[in-house]
């Protein structure tokens, strides 16, 4: 008898918590009660934005605080906003695209550059001079980001494949040391670690393509781009905001990125160089060189074959929300 009792019981008080979990996340009125944004090294206006609060100053009139995280890679960032530890991040185009055919909901609503922030790297002393060099080689890249991306296309391009090479998956400023250390042989490089090693070592860019580097986007879950569009929006501005004062103010931006991401003003000058903000709505371009890297992807089995990669491209980018800000 008392079981038939027990369980509406516990139903009911699982209602009522999971009700008063959710009115506390979001608040009474609907909205949020935190935005969190993840910053990068290699995202420049993302650290802009960081250091002179802007998104905090534009939410602080909704009512809404502001969080930053790190984010290590794009691997990370989106490992971040899947599980909704943020609700924004910043990855290369064709990173989010590999996290979306795995099952994340995730959707590029803003681009904060088109860089050229990855090359494959080797020691000076190396006799590695070619892609073709590579194989059998041990080859440190980030899984799932844009220099691992990169590796790919480059091994596919040279007529070779991942299983040509002996991959070391670490993490971008790990792979660097590993480098420098001469525990691998090469690296699929990201700025602002790759311009430190061109910079203060005899660290060589064997292999660069700047077509096969996607774009740098931000990122927002379908979900709560529906629920809050309004903040999608505002945190776009201010995205708009860092972006055209990083236009404006080159060599300040450039001491920004030195001191959050402790390197030489030397390093993050050229990380800079690597950048072009000049675009930052997610549009044609940024689909055309997603598709491209996805149906390599797609040919090489790292995404599966069932995925149509250009619908899938379709459902990832969505300018609506930049449109409606910038135009």
């Amino acid at each position: 008898m008392k079981t038939k009792y027990i369980l509406p019981t516990l139903a009911l008080l699982l209602t009522i918590t999971l009700i008063g979990c959710s009115n506390n996340a979001e608040g009474e009125s609907g909205k949020p009660d935190k935005v969190t944004l993840d910053y990068a090294y290699y995202s420049p206006t993302s650290l802009v934005l960081k250091e002179k609060g802007w998104a905090e100053e534009a939410l602080k009139k909704e009512g809404i605080d502001v969080e930053f995280v790190l984010s290590q890679g794009s691997n990370k960032a989106l490992e971040f906003l899947n599980s909704s530890s943020v609700d924004f991040s910043s990855s290369a185009g064709a990173a989010a695209l590999m996290a979306k055919a795995n099952g994340s909901p995730v959707e590029s609503v803003y681009l904060y550059s088109k860089p050229e922030w990855t090359a494959l790297v080797t020691n000076g002393d190396s006799n590695i001079s070619s892609v073709e060099d590579l194989k059998g080689k041990k080859v440190a890249a980030t899984l799932g980001t844009d220099p691992y991306i990169f590796l790919v296309r480059a091994l596919k391009e040279h007529g070779m494949s991942p299983d040509d090479i002996e991959l070391v998956n670490l993490q971008h400023a790990d792979g660097a040391a590993a480098l420098s250390a001469g525990n691998v042989d090469a690296w699929a490089g990201l700025d602002p670690h790759m311009a430190r090693l061109e910079l203060e070592s005899d660290a060589k860019l064997f292999y660069r393509e700047p077509t096969f580097n996607t774009y740098g986007s931000l990122n927002v879950r379908s979900e709560y781009a529906e629920q809050h569009p309004e903040v999608v929006k505002t945190v776009i501005e201010a995205y708009e905001k860092a972006r055209k004062w990083t236009i404006e103010n080159p060599e300040e931006a450039a001491k920004i990125v030195a001191e959050e991401a402790n390197i030489d003003l030397a390093v993050a000058k050229k990380e800079m160089e690597r950048n072009d903000f000049s675009d930052p709505i997610p549009g044609e371009a940024l689909k055309e060189t997603v598709k491209g890297a996805g149906e390599v992807l797609k040919e090489v089995e790292i995404i599966d074959q069932d995925v149509k990669i250009e619908e899938l491209t379709n459902e990832l980018v969505n300018p609506s929300f930049a449109k409606e800000v910038i135009e």
